[in-house]
């Protein structure tokens, strides 16, 4: 994966990489649906709709499809009600999946610099790392509306190569998501991801990643 080299760098996704953010994500989702008199979603509906954004998920909650499109005016208005309600309960359900301060520590301690390239909004980003303590571990920390584009597109992982100094074959990519592997692709970096997340159901193996990982603790003997 590495040419026989250690990666420098590794960036991870957060949403369905480090935390399971679903319960809360499809809470506050299900209170904008109550005030604009929807029915409410499943958490399992809920975690397959996760993945690209605050906006898409309510989109697909407002119309009960993945490739559903809600009139604009409406989703606006469930966007604003959206960015209230989360920033109330951000994080009262959501939790870490396991072995992921295990993992930060040791790639830190292992002379990795770490980075967290995410979709979610900026204003959600931080408060939710730092409620794990996860915050510190990552220099830089992008948000999906940090940037001008957001991941699939590489644009995110590009502005921290830049900010590193390094190539993309210097880094690896660690994320849940085709969203997160088309990123990587594009950009022409390594990309791990893993079973458990946010997949919308895709087979994670087809759309082209080095590896699929059960357990994130698997990145520490990968990057040896």
């Amino acid at each position: 994966m590495f040419d026989d080299r250690p990666p420098k760098g590794i960036i991870f996704d957060l949403d369905g990489t480090l935390v399971d953010s679903a319960p809360d994500l499809v809470g506050a989702c299900n209170r904008v649906l109550k005030v604009l008199d929807r029915p409410p979603i499943t958490l399992q509906n809920g975690r397959r709709w996760i993945g690209h954004g605050a906006r898409q998920l309510l989109e697909r909650a407002l119309t009960g499809k993945v490739d559903g499109k809600a009139p604009a005016e409406l989703l606006d208005e469930a966007y604003q009600h959206f960015l209230l309600f989360y920033g109330e309960a951000i994080c009262l359900e959501s939790k870490l999946y396991p072995a992921i301060i295990q993992t930060l520590s040791s790639l830190q301690e292992n002379g990795h610099r770490l980075a967290c390239v995410t979709n979610k909004p900026a204003a959600f980003t931080r408060p939710l790392l730092d409620a794990f303590d996860l915050s510190g571990y990552f220099d830089p920390i992008v948000s999906g509306d940090d940037l001008a584009r957001k991941k699939p597109d590489p644009l995110p992982l590009q502005h921290v190569l830049d900010q590193w100094h390094f190539s993309a074959n210097d880094c690896l990519m660690v994320g849940d998501s085709e969203s997160d592997c088309s990123a990587a692709l594009a950009c022409g970096m390594p990309v791990v991801l893993v079973s458990y997340g946010y997949s919308q159901g895709r087979n994670l193996a087809a759309l082209g990643p080095d590896a699929v990982i059960d357990s994130i603790g698997e990145i520490v003997t990968m990057s040896g």
